[in-house]
């Protein structure tokens, strides 16, 4: 369900309004540019804005100016979000150009993810587990043992974690069903005995202590009815990495629970390249897994890594070495 915004007011409201139709109907989402486009509407209706020739290169600055980011990236975020409402305005022959002046800041450095391995991973859960139970919060430590094993074992996305349905998990075909990803589409994941051995006692364990609920009851829950918030399970995260005693490499960012999918896809990598499998071919395996859009999205999750290095160094050795020989590849 999107988040509910005020209603537009401004010279630009029917344009967004058309604008955001557009791209849902092209299955894009969108909920966060809407968000974006709701702040330009409100900056320019309290600034008595009302004809759309008003809105001036100067009048897109003062916004601009009134939302700081430090962050290059966030800013560029925001400023990509005003381009394509623009240029997208402009095809539609409602401007003849767009008041958009300002280029995005440069991206000096980008974040390095933490890389979880299979035993900080394993003690990360087994941490989880040990939460003890409140009032509000009955098999704590169950459910957030659960939700970590998920995120690590099967890469998915916190948001899609928190929006399983009791109907999302078929224990019998061993396959999740996600529904309503990022890009509006939704996809099987199928899982291992390890896993449904887990969601089976997890499951059990619910049932034991809260009866038997509808399928569309959600899959965690500590109130009836309402699923665990992302940002709660963030914050769960956050409290539970100083027990970890990770330690962090030069350049490496603290961990966020958004790292253990980057160490999905990455230990899923590492894995084909020890078995002797083709990563580039199987690489559309792996971005349909991740319910992506396409591979390019995937390849942001592929950190590279001394390991990957090495296999990639060994793997190109053998590769070029008949050349060495007057072979042939």
């Amino acid at each position: 369900m999107r988040a509910a915004c005020t209603e537009l007011g401004s010279p630009l409201a029917e344009p967004i309004r058309c604008f955001l139709a557009t791209k849902r109907a092209l299955n894009r989402r969108f909920d966060t540019e809407e968000k974006a486009l709701h702040l330009l509407d409100r900056h320019l209706s309290e600034r008595g804005v009302v004809h759309l020739e008003d809105v001036t290169p100067a009048v897109v600055d003062a916004f601009l100016t009134s939302r700081p980011r430090q962050r290059p990236r966030s800013y560029n975020h925001l400023l990509g979000v005003l381009r394509r409402l623009f240029d997208w305005m402009v095809d539609q022959g409602m401007l003849v150009t767009s008041p958009l002046r300002l280029r995005p800041r440069r991206e000096t450095a980008r974040r390095i993810p933490y890389l979880f391995n299979l035993p900080h991973a394993c003690r990360l859960i087994e941490v989880a587990a040990a939460l003890p139970d409140n009032n509000r919060a009955p098999h704590r430590g169950a459910t957030y043992a659960t939700i970590f094993a998920l995120l690590y074992g099967l890469g998915l996305r916190v948001g899609e974690v928190a929006r399983l349905t009791l109907a999302d998990i078929d224990l019998s075909r061993r396959l999740l069903v996600i529904r309503g990803t990022k890009f509006g589409k939704s996809r099987f994941v199928p899982f291992g005995p390890q896993m449904a051995a887990r969601l089976t006692g997890y499951l059990t364990l619910r049932q034991q202590s809260a009866g038997t609920p509808s399928p569309e009851s959600p899959a965690f829950s500590f109130t009836r009815g309402q699923s665990i918030h992302p940002g709660t399970i963030s914050q769960t995260f956050h409290a539970l990495v100083p027990q970890l005693g990770l330690a962090l490499s030069a350049g490496v960012s603290p961990p966020r629970v958004h790292d253990l999918r980057h160490s999905f896809a990455v230990g899923t990598l590492l894995r084909w390249y020890r078995e002797g499998s083709d990563p580039a071919a199987r690489l559309l395996h792996l971005s349909t897994f991740l319910g992506h859009v396409n591979p390019a999205s995937t390849a942001v999750y592929l950190t590279i890594t001394s390991d990957l290095l090495q296999f990639a160094s060994e793997r190109f050795g053998r590769f070029v070495l008949p050349l060495s020989t007057g072979g042939k590849p």
